[in-house]
């Protein structure tokens, strides 16, 4: 089961967090990259400018789950431990055993049509496209971390 967050930190955007992003979903696509199609980098660390906790969110994107007991084996081989769909349907988290030296980092299996992943890529691009969505939410991030 995922551990709780106990205090919520929202910081300012740090473009440090593409190159972060970038060398996890190298790692991945290591292990896996042969059974999705692909990695995308979501949640508020991926929209320029905006706010966020300091987690990186990946979506591992596959075509559908007939491959999630493959990834499942290949990454428990890596030292990562299947969560389940964590109560939200359309994703299967995943969870790092040990410390690595990346920063702290969510780990998502999705398939390509489902809802999850989605609203992942919709929210995102929005927030990316639209400068005044981003302020307003950014700015709503901000007060409910107070």
């Amino acid at each position: 089961m995922a551990e709780r967050t106990k205090v919520v930190e929202v910081v300012p955007y740090d473009p440090v967090w593409k190159d972060q992003f970038q060398l996890i979903k190298d790692m991945i696509e290591g292990y896996i990259g042969e059974l999705i199609l692909g990695i995308e980098h979501v949640g508020s660390t991926s929209v320029e400018g905006l706010p966020a906790k300091p987690i990186i969110d990946l979506d591992v994107v596959v075509e559908d789950y007939s491959v999630l007991q493959a990834i499942v084996e290949r990454l428990a081989k890596e030292g990562f431990e299947h969560q389940g769909n964590l109560g939200i349907e359309g994703r299967e988290a995943f969870k790092r055993a040990f410390p690595d030296n990346f920063m702290k980092y969510h780990l998502y299996v999705c398939p390509k049509d489902g809802k999850g992943y989605l609203e992942h890529i919709a929210f995102r691009d929005y927030l990316r496209s639209n400068e005044a969505a981003r302020r307003e939410y950014g700015s709503l991030k901000d007060k409910l971390a107070e």
